[in-house]
């Protein structure tokens, strides 16, 4: 996809396994990125390592998207740095996993700043700077199917994916206007994360899991990427305010 080539990528939550794998599909395509994440920059070293034949062509920065006011300056000066942003993946997600009964308001309310807010806040500021140079961008926001599906012992993930949704609904229908074109993917089962991790530990949990999925299979994060590549491609320039949901059918089965 040489229509990426010099392209200014932003990514939050970009030090995990799905954003890794998206930087990855971007720098493969001639892109610029900046990756945006919790880490400082020594701890992030390491993990930046699957990234480093493409030295040069990106660039790590701490952000914690839940505080407004460091996402609009980190989003400022990206801008200022390389003159534009072209691609927006709003990526950054928290995860408890407790029910109700015990799921604290502490962990309610920093989820939904994280998954809520943050998202608001990263993609909002990325437009208005796509507004601002007049470019006709992309958003992805890497929404769920569980904003869909009740999923036992996921209450705050769940809520805050199908907030997420309607973000990316109202959001498309104002910056449609601009020529910016803002879309969700809503993965099912993804060897990556807090699932990866338990797998790995349980991997029982994983046949488990595995065999739930119409398809029979369960994603890597590599899917996900190319998939998020696709939908800011110009394959899909009359694409926006759609959730492009891959979870190998699970949506399909009643609960």
């Amino acid at each position: 996809m040489q229509e990426f080539k010099n392209k200014v990528v932003v990514i939050s939550g970009a030090l995990g396994d799905i954003g890794l794998a998206i930087a990855s599909q971007y720098l493969k395509s001639g892109a610029i990125v900046v990756l945006g994440d919790l880490l400082q920059a020594e701890a992030a070293a390491a993990k930046l390592l699957p990234l480093e034949s493409y030295q040069g062509n990106f660039e790590y920065k701490y952000l914690d998207v839940s505080d407004f006011k460091q996402v609009e300056a980190w989003i400022s000066e990206t801008e200022e740095r390389y003159g534009r942003i072209d691609c927006c993946v709003s990526n950054a997600a928290r995860v408890t996993i407790k029910n109700f009964q015990t799921l604290s308001p502490e962990e309610w309310s920093l989820e939904m700043r994280v998954n809520v807010d943050g998202a608001f806040y990263f993609a909002n500021f990325a437009a208005k700077s796509m507004v601002r140079k007049s470019l006709e961008g992309n958003i992805i926001f890497l929404g769920s199917w569980a904003a869909h599906a009740v999923h036992e012992n996921l209450p705050a993930y769940s809520v805050s994916k199908a907030a997420l949704r309607m973000i990316n609904q109202t959001m498309a229908l104002e910056y449609a206007k601009s020529g910016i074109r803002v879309n969700e993917i809503a993965p099912g089962y993804v060897n990556a994360g807090l699932s990866k991790t338990v797998w790995s530990e349980l991997p029982e949990q994983k046949v488990v899991s595995q065999n739930k999925v119409p398809l029979g299979e369960i994603m890597e994060a590599e899917a996900v990427a190319v998939q998020v590549l696709w939908l800011t491609s110009a394959q899909c320039r009359h694409v926006t305010g759609s959730t492009f949901l891959m979870d190998g059918g699970l949506s399909l089965l009643r609960p």
